[in-house]
């Protein structure tokens, strides 16, 4: 059995930032599930698929196999072969991940994998709702929590980088409004683990939130 770090938050918190320089530090594995999510979002979105329309997402979300793999100490998303690295962070995708993220059928293909990856090998793996259902039984829970404009001068500042444009008030509206759908879906809600521990990380820089989390290993 793997050694398991869950970190759990809502969007822009700095889950994936923190979760990879932890796993580089101990040696472990990254598991990005959100990025799996992203994926399995680009490929509906690419077949045209009505997000909103259940049935044909739990049809057509079959026919997407996704996979990870490691490729000069990086995680790589491939999906039906193709390395989607560079198409899944947009904010189209982003919002399509949160609506079929919900999806039963989705959530159960990729659930099935993370958990496979977490049985083989230490892992370090962050999403929402990864502490409470996909791993229940991880040695570190952590929820990752950050306020709402912090987390959208964030996003504002990666769109920037990549010489796209942006409106903060904008992207803080969108995040609120992706927190509440992730907080009240049905199906696996953003919550914290009651075991989980709380890290507001508004004020804190990454290598200073990766420490605390490694100190709280018992293989530091």
């Amino acid at each position: 059995m793997g050694y398991k770090i869950a970190i759990d938050g809502p969007a822009g918190a700095g889950k994936s930032t923190i979760a990879k320089n932890i796993a580089k530090q101990l040696g472990f594995i990254y598991v990005d599930t959100g990025a799996m999510y992203r994926a399995m979002a680009l490929y509906l979105l690419s077949e045209g698929i009505d997000l909103k329309d259940e049935q044909a997402v739990s049809i057509n979300c079959a026919d997407a196999y996704i996979t990870i793999k490691y490729e000069n100490n990086e995680q790589v998303v491939y999906l039906n072969g193709e390395n989607v690295n560079g198409m899944i962070r947009t904010e189209q995708v982003s919002k399509a991940a949160s609506l079929t993220s919900v999806n039963p059928n989705v959530r159960k293909k990729l659930v099935e994998l993370q958990q496979k990856l977490a049985q083989d090998t230490d892992v370090v793996m962050d999403g929402r709702d990864i502490g409470t259902c996909v791993l229940p039984d991880a040695d570190v829970k952590i929820f990752l929590t950050a306020d709402s404009r912090v987390r959208a001068e964030r996003r504002c500042k990666e769109l920037e980088q990549k010489g796209e444009k942006c409106d903060i008030d904008v992207i803080e509206k969108d995040i609120k409004e992706r927190d509440y759908k992730d907080m009240t879906r049905d199906i696996s809600p953003l919550v914290a683990a009651e075991d989980a521990v709380l890290i507001d990380s508004s004020y804190m820089t990454i290598d200073e939130v990766a420490e605390k989390i490694i100190k709280m290993s018992i293989k530091y």
